[in-house]
């Protein structure tokens, strides 16, 4: 189109030509008129451009030890008031730092260590036991009891508790060796997570679990998902419709949770357990229940088989597996965040 517009341009007018082949005037006479290049000249150097040979002291000054963990602008400071000795202004000392890929956090600082990502799985009862430590509100402001509660990820089966007025390593050596004892385990049968509060990490408690031959795990600082079982039931405590608003006493905190946790393990059908108790799964009674349960639909669907449009109904079965942080490559049906 834009040659025949040129073209034209010799036989009519410009202005005809381009409106009768909708081209702009201005692309034509760019076209008419080659682009001429002109060669790039050198920039000339800064007239305030200090000298390599100064910029080479600036770099090996800035990385002297007694600066080299200094930040270029303290650094500044401290060359004219400890030496009185002026190199440069703080922007070229960056500009010169970065011509040699020198910027970076030149301040000596602290590196928290890395800690590993948990993975822990069970297929079984009494595999991972998790446990943790909440607050309770006593009769007054500022009066606090605190729970402590280990579960078992698998089942969901309250293997210990206790309240207490205060949370020590000791107590929890207590709790821990008392529930290990009265589950009959053998030494490495189970693992115990926790995350990273005092009690956890307590030497008292530490070394009661190694005499047990206890395996422990952490979850990483300030990342409670890594404890989610026992975060999620908590939670479940919490928002019962029986949990007071405060408690009038420490005896009335354990009278309350001896109703409570009883109903939880014996009584409560867990959503992520296909609608079994606790007590169902741990103590393997869960194949007698699903088999019960799938004769029932067997006989419901042999008496109307046209209310079942997706055919015979199968009865939900509980995971077979339960993790705390499945492998990212791991597809699992089930996840460690459930609703209680």
């Amino acid at each position: 189109m834009l040659e025949a517009a040129i073209s034209l341009g010799g036989l009519v007018s410009v202005v005809a030509a381009c409106a009768a082949l909708a081209v702009s005037r201005s692309t034509l006479y760019r076209a008419r008129t080659p682009r001429q290049v002109h060669p790039r000249l050198p920039r000339p150097r800064p007239v305030r451009r200090i000298p390599d040979e100064e910029r080479d002291q600036v770099v090996a000054r800035l990385n002297s030890p007694a600066l080299v963990d200094v930040a270029p602008a303290q650094a500044w400071a401290q060359l004219i008031d400890g030496e009185s000795q002026y190199l440069c202004s703080v922007r070229t000392m960056y500009r010169v730092l970065a011509e040699r890929g020198l910027v970076r956090e030149r301040r000596d600082i602290v590196h928290h260590p890395i800690h590993p990502r948990p993975e822990l799985v069970a297929r079984a009862p009494n595999q991972v036991w998790s446990w943790d430590i909440t607050k309770l509100r006593g009769p007054a402001k500022g009066i606090l009891y605190f729970l402590y509660v280990v579960l078992d990820i698998f089942s969901r089966y309250v293997v210990g508790w206790m309240v207490a007025p205060s949370e020590s390593g000791a107590l929890a050596r207590e709790l821990l060796e008392e529930s290990y004892l009265r589950h009959g385990l053998a030494p490495g049968q189970v693992r115990l997570h926790a995350d990273r509060g005092g009690p956890m990490r307590s030497r008292t408690l530490a070394e009661k679990l190694a005499d047990l031959g206890v395996e422990r795990s952490f979850s990483r600082p300030r990342v409670s998902n890594d404890n989610p079982f026992s975060e999620a039931q908590f939670r479940t405590i919490k928002y019962h419709q029986s949990f007071p608003p405060r408690f009038g006493s420490i005896e009335d905190s354990r009278d309350h949770f001896r109703v409570f946790f009883p109903w939880y393990t014996d009584e409560h059908r867990h959503s992520a357990l296909a609608l079994l108790t606790p007590a169902d799964v741990h103590f393997g009674r869960a194949d007698a229940i699903l088999g019960a349960r799938q004769r029932v639909l067997d006989a419901a669907y042999a008496q109307h088989p046209e209310r079942f449009p997706l055919g015979p109904p199968r009865v939900a079965r509980p995971p077979s597996e339960v993790w705390i942080n499945p492998p990212e490559e791991k597809t699992i049906s089930h996840t460690a965040m459930e609703t209680h």
